[in-house]
């Protein structure tokens, strides 16, 4: 028998019905199967030189099929940069550079996988990274990096609006004029002195919501609040070496912006497989945790 659409409001109810089970699987997707927040353990600075040295081996052992997957962000970087200077939009060229920090652990999630599947003992390459796709907690994390990719627009905003409060809405013709003005006069004085602490909160969100959620949600049946309030308390239980982090984040993040933003094409795959093995020492999960 040949199937038929059938009468509009028959079609209508199904449709209806069928987004309806979309939208359960989804929300059971981000409320995850285990709701008890794992214990945390206490950090140590050797364990974040420790992430590190992991992470850069994970790199030397990936490192072709890692470039490969991350080359794009420095290619966006600089489209972006570019369209700033010609756009008159030169005030937004520290800010999207910056930005680079608040959605890199959302850029990263194929990057935990990779070592995860490194990790178990497994050949890894660049094709592991699209089994995030695949995951049962898909949900969870475009919903976590949906809230990342917002902080950032909202740190866009911001850094926009502090500029314009400051300096006023002239823009200096050209990246020198502008460069001048902001380090020789009082205004340009004022918009970094409220600039910087208005980007260390945005900053200290993200870190603190990130540092081991996304691996967490990729290697754990967790949903997201679980994920998300394991991160903040791993932050909490370990303030000084996780400002730590950030900073040395920060810095190795300046250092693969030069020149012209290529350098993150190494510097952002190895913090990405460092963010693996960091949550690796960060969180213990139960005995009784399905893999």
């Amino acid at each position: 028998m040949a199937k038929t659409i059938g009468n509009p409001l028959t079609w209508g109810t199904r449709v209806v019905q069928e987004a309806g089970a979309e939208a359960r699987l989804v929300a059971r997707e981000i409320a995850g199967v285990e709701t008890t927040p794992p214990d945390v353990r206490r950090l140590t600075v050797d364990d974040l030189r420790q992430a590190l040295r992991h992470g850069l081996a994970d790199f030397a052992a990936l490192r072709t099929d890692v470039m490969m997957a991350c080359i794009l962000y420095p290619i966006i970087g600089a489209i972006l940069v570019w369209m700033a200077l010609n756009r008159g939009l030169i005030p937004l060229i520290f800010p999207l550079i910056s930005g680079f920090a608040l959605i890199g652990p959302a850029a990263a999630v194929g990057l935990y996988q990779m070592s995860r599947e490194r990790e178990a003992g497994r050949k890894a390459g660049w094709s592991d990274a699209l089994k995030v796709l695949a995951s049962p907690r898909i949900g969870a994390i475009l919903a976590l990096g949906l809230w990342h990719l917002a902080i950032f627009f909202a740190w866009i905003l911001a850094a926009y609006g502090i500029f314009l409060a400051t300096m006023g809405p002239d823009v200096p013709r050209g990246l020198g004029p502008f460069l001048n003005e902001v380090l020789t006069t009082p205004q340009g004085w004022a918009m970094i002195a409220i600039g910087i602490p208005v980007g260390f909160i945005f900053a200290l969100i993200v870190l603190a919501t990130s540092v081991v959620s996304f691996p967490m949600l990729i290697d754990r049946p967790v949903g997201l609040t679980v994920a998300v309030l394991t991160s903040v308390r791993v932050a909490r239980r370990n303030p000084v070496e996780i400002a730590l982090w950030g900073l040395m984040v920060t810095a190795l993040l300046v250092i693969g912006s030069l020149p012209f933003l290529l350098g993150l094409i190494a510097v952002l795959p190895i913090l990405g497989h460092a963010t693996w093995h960091l949550y690796r020492r960060a969180v213990e999960p139960p005995s009784n945790w399905p893999s």
